[in-house]
């Protein structure tokens, strides 16, 4: 067994790895650019070597560097993480050469399933069913049409050497062919240093399952059973699963022998994962294989009980697999919500900054049963930055069945806190309470057919709703009495507080009169309903954590006047609670119009202008592209809403902007 490993990555992969090798008896060491000179990674293993600036093109993916770490620390392998170098014949290749063993699959099978190209002719050749497309190279975004054309709108642009929704862009029409074919190389060359870009036919309602494959050097190949990726925004996962709702037996038997076969044909060793595309008949195409590990591969962990990050490592060392295929049954449910760095209610732009407040829920077993488990590679007071994936902790639960696990997943979302960014937590919530989901009828096209509009925030269900309002009817009791005792200049018996208030949320209004006792309230609304309600909360405090009626409530409470600001399930309310006569005078008061920006084209996120693709006079339609902002690797273009008159440019190509920097100005 070796003795230090290197982790060639960042983030919370490279924590994730560090807890495998550290409960193994393995020294670590990190490598680090300039932006992560204080990350969690860096802190947590033995030794950190500095490779470079903040751009990956010049750092984390810069081969030499990491072989001079390597030569720096002496370790004898090191495990790529995903993403970056970790799917690299190349780096596959210049590891052996000096002596370096590779926590992975071969440089061969790398060359050969890595390659999506190549990967998806080995798999027809393998009898494997693949998806229709175009597999040669492609020169220009004229070819890329005329290809699109011939394969049939809707098309996928994918990145041959790609990987985590990068360089990929779905056209349904030639200009988005055109256009698509560009982003997608540019994304690709930055990301993988590849640029070559192939084309296949969009299958429309699929659902995304991969089986995830384990494979030692002592021609021994199982497989770990599913998970379900439908979830996905932007051809970027968002939520998985498993199992997946929809394989049966026979199906997932079917994928996971035809997975195996595919890596026993190209002579894969080391975790992998082959992903297909899944009809509602439950007819599977092949799409690729990703040679190491998910990002998701916690949920496979949760249900069988394998830690992949050790059966990697112990496989590199050359030990066989402890378990045969038999051994391999399905435990319970899994669920996994990814915690991005981006603004839900911004379309999902990317945000960057200070995590000013960052609390996970508590890992381990939990009340009802059930696991809570979080990876992640960041810390309260730690910086977002603007140079890598905006993916920052990735979120697990855990329970005997999926209703258990969604419940469970409802709950640690709601307990998770962060302030200072924008993160995707409203959003993942809502999913984990809308009906679709929770009947597991998804396809990869949940997103785009439940929130067409984007995401403006959930609206809660009425039995919830009185939920909420009873909660916050009580704890505005309990800090009322403690307002009333601050200032010491009157006697606590003097004033006291009343039992009657209305309840003001998602606009509805809830007249209610409480009952206090030294275990908790009773809250009763005016149709004679009555709930129970529990805490230990005091005022200041930005996590609630109640029961109400017996079961659990969790609110992310923030002070507003005379009430609060409550966060749960994707909502985000301003609840008020007042006295009837103040509700009677609120009610009069006018609304507070926002100011008006349409005559401005603002940055909707801290990036980098790539192009300005107007000039001043210029007159626009609406969808034009007007400009091009990359964030965290990701280019963006910005369209015209309307039809208009171009009056001033503001920002120039190279200039680096804030969120709402003006970009240009309309007539």
């Amino acid at each position: 067994m070796f003795d230090k490993i290197l982790i060639a990555n960042r983030g919370e992969i490279a924590c994730r790895v560090i807890k495998t090798a550290r409960r193994m008896g393995i020294k670590t060491v990190a490598v680090y650019s300039d932006a992560d000179r204080n990350a969690l990674h860096v802190q947590m293993a033995d030794e950190a070597v500095h490779i470079g600036p903040p751009p990956a093109n010049q750092s984390y993916i810069v081969i030499d560097r990491i072989l001079d770490a390597i030569r720096q620390t002496g370790a004898q392998a090191v495990h790529p993480g995903y993403g970056f170098l970790s799917e690299n014949r190349a780096f596959a290749a210049a590891l052996e050469a000096a002596g370096v063993v590779f926590i992975g699959p071969p440089s061969p099978a790398i060359e050969a399933m890595g390659d999506k190209i190549t990967s998806k002719k080995i798999a027809a050749a393998a009898g494997v069913s693949t998806v229709p497309g175009y597999m040669g190279l492609i020169a220009d975004a004229d070819e890329a049409v005329t290809i699109s054309r011939q394969i049939g709108y809707p098309v996928m642009l994918k990145a041959s050497a790609g990987g985590g929704g990068k360089g990929m862009r779905i056209a349904w029409n030639d200009q988005e062919a055109r256009e698509g074919f560009q982003s997608s190389k540019n994304e690709a060359a930055s990301s993988f240093g590849d640029d070559r870009i192939f084309i296949e036919k969009f299958v429309t309602q699929p659902r995304h399952i991969e089986i995830q494959v384990l494979a030692d050097q002592h021609e021994n190949v199982v497989y770990l059973h599913e998970r379900e990726c439908s979830i996905q925004r932007r051809n970027q996962k968002v939520i998985e699963e498993a199992p997946s709702p929809f394989l049966d037996p026979a199906t997932r038997k079917a994928m996971g022998e035809q997975a195996c076969a595919l890596a026993r044909a190209v002579g894969y060793t080391s975790a992998g994962t082959v992903e297909f595309i899944v009809d509602g008949s439950r007819n599977f195409y092949f799409l690729e294989m990703n040679t190491r590990l998910q990002v998701e591969h916690p949920v496979t962990e949760l249900i069988t009980g394998i830690d992949l990050v050790e059966q990697m490592i112990r496989v590199a060392a050359g030990q066989p697999l402890p378990f045969a295929q038999d051994d391999l049954k399905i435990n319970g449910w899994a669920m996994e919500s990814r915690l991005y760095a981006e603004d839900p209610y911004r379309n999902f732009l990317p945000s960057i900054g200070r995590l000013t407040r960052y609390r996970p829920p508590v890992e381990g077993p939990t009340p009802r049963g059930g696991i809570v488990r979080n990876d992640t590679g960041v810390y309260e007071g730690g910086e977002i930055s603007m140079f890598y994936d905006p993916m920052i902790a990735k979120l697990c639960t855990w329970a005997p069945d999926r209703a258990g696990a969604i419940e469970e997943m409802r709950l640690a979302l709601d307990t998770f806190e962060v302030e200072g960014i924008g993160h995707n937590l409203p959003f993942v919530g809502a999913v984990m309470d809308h009906p679709r989901f929770v009947a597991g009828n998804i396809t990869t096209a949940f997103i785009a057919e439940e929130y067409p509009q984007g995401f403006q925030g959930a609206t809660l269900d009425d039995e919830t709703l009185r939920r909420v309002a009873a909660a916050a009817a009580a704890m505005h009791r309990v800090a009322e009495i403690r307002r009333t005792r601050i200032s010491g200049t009157m006697d606590n018996h003097t004033r006291r507080v009343s039992d009657d208030w209305v309840v003001s949320l998602q606009g509805q209004a809830h007249a209610v009169t409480i009952a206090a006792d030294p275990a908790g309230s009773t809250v009763r609304f005016a149709d004679g309903t009555a709930l129970r309600v529990e805490s230990d909360w005091t005022p200041g405090q930005p996590l609630a954590r109640l029961t109400v009626d017996g079961a659990p409530l969790v609110l992310k409470v923030g002070k507003i006047p005379m009430g609060f600001r409550l966060r749960l399930r994707g909502a985000d309310l301003k609840c008020h609670v007042r006295s009837p006569r103040q509700h009677e005078l609120a009610l009069l008061m006018p609304e507070k119009a926002p100011p008006d920006t349409s005559k401005f084209l603002l940055c909707p996120m801290p990036g980098l202008v790539v192009k300005i693709a107007v000039a001043e006079g210029d007159e626009v339609q609406e969808g034009q592209a007007l400009a091009m902002v990359e964030a965290m690797k990701m280019e963006n273009i910005l369209r015209a809403e309307r039809r208009g008159i171009v009056r001033r440019i503001a920002a120039a190509a190279g200039a680096s902007l804030k969120v709402d920097d003006v970009i240009m100005e309309f007539e």
